[in-house]
């Protein structure tokens, strides 16, 4: 037996009437019955095309300002109604209620309201009650009546009408209830949150509609998708798909980097989201020269960003390099194709975009949700800890170092000097260790160490790190302060003319 069901009839109820002229009149071509409502019905009028208003069949017309139009049994019977139910069909027939096969329906724009600021009282009138409902109602009801919940359907919708002229099967109905549902869920999450914003009530809730499916995961035999809007946040220029190690390494990349949003010429390059290089100098070429020193191996493959535009001489500089991808606010003209010379090379221009004020990731059974770190070290929250004061040359240098910090793995530290990151030592399971690599390192690219500072992204429990840093040279230390035994390291500073801060805040990146 075939699941082909053919439509007669069709409620229009939409707030926006955008690419909805094409559909209705393929329905009038079709000679399906349409019923509408206020805005739409007129909007189908002017079209010259045949509707009938909703209060010819409920008999009421639409009140309380238009809260209520479609609540009524005999629309919602005509759409819940089972066609294979004997009651069901004998009641359309009782009550005169006239079988509803298609349902197309918008909801209010409740997100774009609270967005452009609205006040409450704007806010709660677009909160929908009656296109939810249809909406709900259709797609519980998919064995019988298809439901198009969104202009983003309109298009499949369309083409559903030119191949089966009106006919729709079964798995065309499913489909179409579970779009239907992703709307709804969306919207009443979004609700939600707006009226949890202070978070009173112990519920996670979140939706993003747009997903693209990855190559893979981590790795190839993994699966990995990304849900949210890439395009918001960049223009791709050139180059392959973005893996998802690319993504989480733009990700690192953007959140360091705007770090110094505003500032001189930054630029950092980084490596399993980690900072490999990182520098900041009077041009953007200098910048980039002086990041790739600080680790020429690591470089290779990574992720490079720029904090301004990357000009033509910066661009064959990186030509010479093989790196995933290069991210900037813009690329001069001829920067871009010199770029572009690597075919698989990812170029992408950084839009001005709101960044979620959330961290999730998943845990367990479940998932832990925090606020962002987005408390920046200045140099109002320095506390002298020591007698030696840092100079003002090491004081740029210690906030430029506790920056990089904050957006490095713990444990670790930082060593900096002239606005240049020298090393780093990264997601050690000691600070002893993350000092030992970092000192390591930076010697075998030929630092001088001498007159550097050091960042810590937590406090010293002992006295060991300063003692080793003040041997390789470090002249003065960051770090949050908090240890019961602070004072051990301060003595240690104090006997050898080091300079130490504090800033009162952990930046610890699991």
């Amino acid at each position: 037996m075939s699941d082909l069901k053919k439509a007669k009839s069709a409620l229009i109820s939409v707030f926006s009437k955008e690419g909805l002229e094409p559909i209705v009149k393929k329905l009038n071509n079709l000679g399906i019955t349409i019923y509408s409502t206020g805005g739409t019905e007129k909007f189908i009028k002017d079209l010259g095309i045949e509707v009938v208003p909703v209060e010819d069949v409920t008999s009421y017309p639409s009140i309380l300002g238009g809260r209520v139009k479609t609540l009524h049994p005999k629309v919602f019977g005509g759409i819940l109604n089972r066609q294979d139910n004997e009651g069901d069909v004998k009641e359309l027939a009782e009550y005169e209620i006239p079988q509803i096969d298609i349902v197309i329906v918008d909801l209010y724009p409740f997100e774009k309201t609270v967005a452009s600021g609205a006040s409450e009282q704007d806010i709660i009138e677009k909160i929908d009650i009656g296109g939810i409902s249809l909406i709900r109602a259709a797609a519980k009801n998919f064995k019988d009546v298809l439901c198009v919940s969104s202009v983003e359907d309109y298009k499949d919708f369309e083409n559903l009408l030119d191949e089966k002229n009106g006919d729709t099967s079964l798995a065309d109905r499913k489909l179409f209830a579970g779009k239907a549902f992703n709307i709804s869920s969306h919207y009443d999450t979004a609700l939600f949150n707006y009226f949890n914003a202070e978070g009173e009530v112990k519920a996670y809730k979140t939706s993003i509609q747009t997903g693209k499916e990855l190559r893979y995961g981590e790795n190839p035999h993994q699966q990995g998708t990304f849900y949210g809007d890439f395009d918001a946040m960049f223009e791709k220029l050139h180059g392959k798909e973005l893996s998802y190690n690319n993504l989480l390494d733009v990700d690192a990349a953007v959140n360091l980097i705007n770090e110094f949003k505003g500032e001189a010429p930054t630029f950092a390059i980084l490596k399993h989201n980690n900072a490999c290089g990182l520098a900041q100098r009077d041009t953007v070429h200098q910048a980039y020269v002086d990041a790739l020193a600080g680790d020429p191996v690591s470089a290779f493959g990574g992720v490079l960003i720029s904090n301004v535009e990357i000009d033509k001489t910066t661009a064959e500089e990186i030509h010479k390099l093989f790196c995933e991808v290069v991210i900037a606010p813009s690329f001069s003209k001829e920067a871009e194709e010199i770029l572009k010379g690597k075919k698989n090379r990812i170029l992408l221009t950084q839009k001005e975009t709101e960044l979620p004020q959330k961290q999730v990731r998943t845990c367990l059974n479940g998932v832990l949700v925090q606020d962002k770190d987005n408390k920046t070290d200045a140099l109002e929250d320095l506390k002298e800890a020591t007698n030696n004061k840092p100079t003002d040359a090491e004081l740029s240098d210690l906030l430029f170092a506790s920056k990089i910090c904050k957006h490095t793995k713990s444990n670790t530290i930082v060593l900096a000097k002239n606005k240049q990151l020298c090393a780093s030592g990264t997601g050690q399971t000691s600070r002893v260790d993350a000092l030992t690599h970092s000192i390591e390192k930076a010697r075998s690219f030929k630092f001088d160490l001498k007159g550097a500072v050091m960042a810590s992204d937590a406090f010293f429990p002992f006295p060991d790190c300063v003692e080793i840093a003040g041997n390789a040279g470090i002249s003065a230390v960051i770090q949050p302060g908090g240890s019961i035994k602070d004072q051990l390291s301060i003595d240690y500073c104090n006997e050898n003319n080091i300079a130490m801060v504090m800033t009162g805040t952990r930046h610890f990146k699991h």
